[in-house]
């Protein structure tokens, strides 16, 4: 299926590593051209040195997503070297354990503006532009805004937030024929749950005890799986569906995880 995102320009946050990368190659794939936003300087170059090896295209901005000066510096980047943006994938957060009898204040606060607030803040920045487009927003969401997962209250609320927010602006947005929409994950391998799950006295013991909750095939959801849904709902092939949270899991969030 050709999903016509020739040449389209795609602000996707934290897109150097993880489920972010693999937005980042699947919308190459398609023809379209990543603007990776992230802080770690090195992974950045190195996602765009890999996708400019297998002859894609790749623009990036060094910015931290909680401090909204970078995040303005950082699209007007974008908007300087591509002339438009065509769509944005809020990505970028952190599962940081701040939970509510472990936790304080601030740290609650400060977990909301790492998940959360910088999402409203680029899709603000990038609102102009994808009125002139007619472009799109896919939101990464989590399970854990419907499930709950103990010792995680920022992370959590952040996540309802996010399935707020992309209702609310899918609404707002209706005038200008934006769709908004959210991907929500479970159990997806990244390096980052590599690490988690290496902190284990048996890894493998522990990885078998969460695949086997996982009702479609057992296995964890990969990047790739989760990258082709977000491609699809930034082209016109999803071009009627807005307001939408596609919950690509496995079954994990909504069936029965005894089958």
């Amino acid at each position: 299926m050709n999903l016509n995102l020739q040449g389209k320009l795609v602000i996707v946050t934290g897109g150097s590593k993880g489920i972010g990368y693999g937005i980042a190659t699947a919308l190459v794939e398609e023809g379209a051209i990543p603007f990776i936003i992230g802080r770690n300087q090195p992974t950045v170059l190195e996602a765009v040195k890999s996708i400019e090896e297998k002859g894609g295209k790749a623009g990036y901005a060094f910015a931290e997503l909680t401090d909204p000066n970078q995040c303005t510096a950082a699209i007007e980047k974008a908007v300087t070297e591509y002339g438009r943006i065509d769509g944005l994938v809020n990505n970028a957060g952190v599962n940081d354990s701040i939970g509510l009898e472990s936790g304080s204040y601030e740290g609650f606060i400060e977990s909301l503006k790492r998940n959360v607030v910088h999402y409203y803040q680029m899709a603000q920045l990038v609102l102009p532009h994808l009125k002139k487009s007619k472009g799109a927003i896919v939101n990464i969401g989590s399970k854990t805004s419907l499930t709950g997962q103990g010792g995680t209250s920022g992370y959590a609320a952040a996540n309802g937030a996010r399935n707020a927010l992309t209702r609310e602006w899918a609404v707002e947005l209706l005038p200008y024929s934006i769709r908004v929409n959210a991907v929500i994950v479970a159990e997806c391998y990244t390096p980052l749950y590599d690490r988690w799950i290496k902190t284990f006295d048996n890894p493998e013991e522990k990885l078998a005890s969460i695949t086997k909750n996982i009702p479609l095939e057992n296995r964890m959801t990969t990047a790739q799986e989760i990258a082709d849904t977000v491609t699809f709902l930034l082209s016109e092939r999803s071009g009627h569906t807005t307001g939408q949270l596609l919950f690509v899991d496995g079954g994990y969030t909504h069936l029965d995880r005894s089958l």
